[in-house]
């Protein structure tokens, strides 16, 4: 809801404040800095040891491969052949060129580091020793056999030295990796094995082949392994759209590298002979495509397909033909053709075996407004019924407002909103008790084939314990409940709220509590009138989603407290919305129960009766107590976080997005103002898939909050607000 214009005062004395709470912030972020670094001891001791051989080496400014010294450091086949195997202990602490330095040390650090931040020193001393001694063993064992082919590749690396930790730091990250949650653990997996292909085939060094031996023995290890195993199940349509859009990315980088990047690996030399214009046609068209596959768009997927197909053929003729074409000396080189054509064409043939078998990932119509969710639409009136027989939150009356989408779920229904390809369910599923966590699934899912990105906002506690597996939840406001029976403003803690009763009583504002479209005329001119010029001096429209308007006030559900004195002039006004409770049996028959009220609409005249909200909320309290309910809600302060929960990233972002909307929509204010009438808390959720979907996440809040404000709307009024305030 909308803040009161008198508690908005508190906010300009913080903003002189915050200068002077800089020097604890940076305090709190350098012994948190400490901490890092105290869980990181094996880490930075072989980060220092390597620094110190390079100074005392002199390889930190000239390549360590120039040295004489270098054959008994380094290790490789020759190093083994001729007894050196010292060199396995020796090499890590070496880099064969002082600019591969600039590149390894960020590798070692993250790699090491995180993996010691996860499973300690002794743990990470182990994983990175034997991801080292793997990687190079292990390569040298597959050069030994293939190279007695005589393939050209494995025979020239059979004579080839290495030195560097790159090995260890991968198999490292690979097991840190592994104890990440879904889906980042597959995202980044996925990237491993792309790099992993792509170095190896094309580049083809021998630190290639150890890496890819070192990661691809870390990535079965960590599965095989019972502290990193997960449960395997059948892919998510998620997860086939994330695999095929790495694998488009893939194809796009092999389609650079065959232009512009020389290489002698083991398909073969190459010099860069490809096309200009097919490559900018293929990468154009990727470009195009890609988001279409990361959504699972029907026509994206149509379009990947005639793609694949058409560099398959071409793959194909190609081979065919090349016989003919060295025959006729219009090739130089058929391994060079060979090492062109043969990668693309191997993923694109992949890539579209795993389009076909994931066929049902991407069927989400191009059209904007068919990309409804694959549910049976509810009207307002049958939504009611089910929440009159099933109860919901004190948010679920909201429901029942526009723009909300109201789709059945089950027995019960959802209310959602669709903006910037993101389904924002609003508060609780509306379902009988225990079936939160099957209704929130079944959300998830239909977002997911229609393409948007599922959230559950202002969601209770019960549905956020609730939520899908690899669900992530984050408080994002505090609804403060005053508790009715018994309630009497007595005692120290209510001096506030007594003293604006007494001095509506001697001003003579009298307190009604009426339903706002049974009330004359000029009362609901009045209203609109204070709404009116309230909304005039944000520059803004008024907000919405979770914040309602006159017209909602007008439905014949709603109570509405009015605050008018002697001569009939109207104050100030408060909405109140019903909060429903699962119906009561009767026999066969199930009879609604309210229990409790949510405040919603809070609107003040300018210039009039001074603590008008104190006196309306409290005279308000007052009679839904003497009614008999239960509680009354004065709601969230959207984008509020309690203080006493630890802000994380998450939080962070969020709590921009609450300062961008403070100064014009006073969110703080409002949640300090409603500390006088002494509510419990209960935390409200953000409840969403992971961090990945933020970003959009917070551009649908905005616009669900906002939706006719454009960004220049914004920005203006930010700027007109902190001009006002002398900022």
């Amino acid at each position: 809801m909308t803040a009161p214009e008198a508690p908005a005062r508190p906010d300009e004395r913080l903003r002189h404040r915050r200068p002077r709470a800089s020097r604890p912030l940076r305090s709190q972020r350098a012994v948190r800095a400490l901490q890092v670094l105290r869980r990181m001891p094996f880490t930075l001791t072989f980060v220092g040891a390597m620094l110190a051989v390079g100074v005392a080496t002199g390889t930190l400014w000239r390549p360590a491969s120039e040295q004489s010294w270098y054959p008994q450091v380094a290790t490789g086949i020759p190093s083994f052949a001729d007894g050196r195997w010292w060199t396995l202990l020796t090499s890590p602490f070496f880099v064969d060129h002082p600019t591969v330095l600039v590149t390894l040390l960020p590798l070692v650090i993250g790699g090491l580091g995180w993996a010691e931040w996860r499973f300690g020193s002794l743990r990470t001393l182990a994983l990175a020793l034997a991801g080292h001694i793997v990687g190079v063993l292990g390569a040298a064992g597959i050069l030994l056999l293939v190279s007695q082919t005589g393939w050209h590749w494995a025979v020239r690396l059979t004579g080839t030295l290495d030195v560097g930790p790159s090995c260890a730091a991968f198999a490292a990250l690979v097991f840190a990796i592994a104890a990440l949650p879904a889906p980042w653990r597959l995202r980044a997996r996925i990237a491993i094995g792309l790099w992993v292909g792509i170095s190896v085939l094309y580049l083809g060094e021998l630190y290639d082949l150890e890496h890819a031996v070192a990661m691809t023995a870390a990535l079965i290890a960590s599965g095989w392994l019972p502290a990193f195993r997960h449960r395997a199940g059948r892919p998510t349509q998620r997860e086939w759209r994330l695999i095929a859009l790495a694998g488009l990315i893939a194809i796009g980088v092999i389609q650079v590298l065959d232009l512009i990047v020389p290489f002698d690996g083991p398909l073969g030399r190459n010099h860069p002979t490809a096309s200009l214009v097919d490559v900018a046609v293929d990468i154009v068209v990727i470009a195009l495509i890609a988001n279409g596959i990361r959504s699972g768009y029907r026509v994206a997927w149509i379009a990947a397909l005639g793609v694949g197909a058409f560099n398959l053929a071409t793959a194909v003729l190609g081979f065919a033909l090349l016989p003919a074409l060295v025959d006729a000396g219009a090739v130089e080189s058929p391994r060079q053709v060979f090492a062109l054509l043969l990668p693309p064409a191997v993923l694109w043939a992949a890539l579209i075996v795993l389009l076909v078998v994931g066929r049902g990932a991407f069927r989400v119509p191009l059209r904007r407004s068919r990309r409804a969710l694959a549910a049976d639409p509810v009207t307002r009136d049958e939504l009611v019924q089910r929440l009159e027989r099933y109860g919901g939150s004190t948010l679920s009356w909201m429901a029942t407002w526009e723009p909300n989408q109201r789709i059945a779920s089950g027995a019960g229904a959802v209310a959602y909103q669709a903006h910037a390809g993101v389904a924002v369910m609003l508060s609780d599923p509306i379902v009988p008790e225990g079936e939160h966590g099957a209704a929130l699934e079944r959300f998830s899912d239909a977002a997911q084939q229609a393409g948007l990105v599922p959230c559950v906002f202002s969601a209770s506690e019960a549905s956020a314990a609730a939520r899908p597996d690899g669900w992530r939840s984050v408080i994002v406001a505090e609804d403060t409940i005053v508790d009715l029976p018994g309630l009497a403003f007595t005692g120290k803690a209510w001096g506030p709220v007594r003293t604006a009763i007494n001095r509506a009583a001697r001003e003579e504002v009298s307190f009604r509590m009426v339903r706002l479209a049974d009330e004359p005329w000029n009362v609901l001119a009045q209203v609109r009138a204070i709404s009116e010029q309230w909304a005039g001096d944000k520059g803004l429209p008024e907000m919405r989603f979770t914040l309602g308007t006159v017209e909602e006030a007008l439905d014949p559900e709603v109570y509405v407290g009015l605050a008018v004195d002697g001569g009939g002039n109207l104050h100030g006004v408060t909405s109140w919305l019903p909060v429903y409770g699962p119906a009561a049996c009767d026999g066969d028959r199930a009879e609604p129960r309210i229990v409790g009220w949510t405040l919603d609409l809070m609107r003040r005249r300018d210039g009039g009766f001074g603590p008008v909200m104190e006196f309306l909320i409290a005279s308000s309290a007052l009679h839904f107590s003497q009614a008999g309910y239960a509680f009354v809600s004065l709601s969230g302060a959207p984008l509020v976080r309690p203080d006493a929960v630890d802000a994380g990233p998450v939080d962070q972002v969020l709590a921009r997005l609450g300062a961008l909307l403070e100064p014009l929509y006073g969110f703080s204010s409002l949640h300090r103002f409603k500390q006088k009438f002494n509510p419990r808390s209960a935390p409200l959720h953000l409840l969403y898939r992971d961090e990945g979907d933020l970003p959009r996440i917070g551009i649908a809040l905005t616009r669900a909050y906002l939706p006719d404000a454009s960004m220049r709307d914004l920005v203006a009024s930010a700027a007109g607000t902190a001009k006002r305030s002398g900022h």
